[in-house]
């Protein structure tokens, strides 16, 4: 079995997303999933990891992951991480696909049938129009696009929210009121008054369900240490979950600063990169959960490397992931198949919406907890078609 021809794909309505199709020369394909700054992933995926890729036996996976780690851009997130981690689920897809198995089996087997998962309370259209994380790409309209609009009712309603998903069994919920703040100020400060602004939700949260609901705050690496430090402070009453991405996660020093000013579990996510990246910041003693982000850190070879780092000291991985379905449907299997995983992240919001005009054979979110799909490969696929869409973006080489 050899690689034949290597396929990317834009969606004019997800401008933000892209898809890695690998088609062997017996006709199985495998397809993997990325986000964020998709043309300038893509170009390397054309540019300089088709023509590594095209000839090669699919089933050396080590090999090619290897071999498709460019000279510059090895490291972090940026565009040539991401290109490389849609590839490499690619080849988890199509070897599995191959063989009639599913990616699970691939990485060791099932750890547990299902994991708890909490709910990332953005809206149908976050970060959807264009690689910024800024309040200004939250996509927030007028008018609701169904029921989960979880960003605006975070900032307004916290507590009816938090109910709404305690009904559903979700016991965990991630939120940042903190950003309007961090971009004011660069980071630099918080005014009394906005520091009560961004605090009321958790409160809310706390006075409608108590300490039924875990809640995660993320702060999006927007923060100096000194104001960080005074957010984490201000949330003590209210017993965060985790603090996530509080500062950049290059600074370690930042980091342990954070960790000395408060008694809640500190996570480092997306941004950090690959096992070199995350082997620097564990060993630095900085954080308490590992969070890779499969579709930026490498893709799932990578991610199990992390995850076996931060076992070797004693702590817990919880992927990332406010992204797409195929790489929703990856980390379903990654969580299941890891024995240090602590919970995994979705949003309720793309879950019931939009992740259902692209995809189907979804992971089973139910009762708070989500299981593997059934099938070979990832399970979950791209709707038939999808390819072949008006607002498609198909670029491909062949042999």
């Amino acid at each position: 079995m050899r690689i034949a021809k290597v396929e990317t794909l834009r969606l004019g309505e997800f401008p933000n997303l892209f898809w890695v199709r690998l088609t062997a020369d017996d006709g199985t394909e495998g397809v993997g999933e990325a986000f964020y700054g998709s043309k300038a992933a893509v170009a390397y995926v054309h540019e300089t990891a088709a023509d590594i890729l095209l000839g090669r036996d699919p089933r050396q996976i080590n090999a090619i992951h290897r071999d498709i780690t460019p000279y510059v851009g090895y490291s972090g997130s940026g565009a040539e991480m991401r290109g490389k981690s849609a590839i490499d689920m690619a080849l988890y897809d199509l070897v599995r696909r191959a063989t009639g198995q599913p990616v699970h089996d691939l990485l060791g087997g099932l750890c547990r049938d299902g994991i708890r998962v909490y709910n990332t309370c953005a809206g149908y259209r976050y970060v959807r129009e264009k690689p910024m994380q800024e309040t200004g790409n939250w996509g927030l309209k007028d008018e609701a696009e169904g029921p989960y609009e979880d960003l605006d009712a975070f900032l307004t309603d916290a507590g009816a929210l938090a109910e709404s998903l305690l009904e559903m069994g979700v016991t965990g919920m991630k939120i940042w009121p903190f950003d309007f703040a961090a971009e004011r100020s660069g980071g630099f400060d918080i005014t009394a008054d906005e520091m009560a602004e961004a605090v009321a939700p958790f409160a809310k949260i706390r006075k409608a369900v108590g300490a039924k609901m875990d809640i995660m705050c993320e702060l999006h690496g927007l923060w100096s240490p000194p104001a960080a430090a005074r957010i984490a402070e201000a949330l003590k009453p209210h017993a965060p979950f985790w603090i996530e991405d509080a500062i950049r996660p290059d600074n370690f020093e930042g980091f342990r600063r954070l960790r000395q000013a408060t008694n809640a579990q500190i996570t480092a996510s997306e941004t950090v990169g690959g096992l070199r990246d995350w082997n620097r910041m564990l060993g630095a003693g900085c954080v308490d959960i590992a969070m890779p982000d499969l579709g930026w850190c490498g893709g799932l070879t990578e991610a199990r490397k992390i995850a076996a780092v931060a076992e070797a000291s004693g702590l817990p991985v919880a992927p990332h992931d406010c992204t797409g379905p195929l790489q929703f449907a990856a980390s379903v299997h990654f969580v299941l198949a890891t024995p240090n995983a602590l919970i995994q992240e979705f949003v309720r919001a793309f879950y019931f919406g939009w992740y259902r005009e692209l995809a189907e054979n979804l992971p089973e979110v139910a009762d708070g907890q989500v299981s593997p799909p059934g099938g070979p490969g990832l399970g979950t696929r791209l709707l038939p078609g999808v390819f072949d869409r008006d607002d498609a973006e198909v670029a491909a080489q062949a042999l």
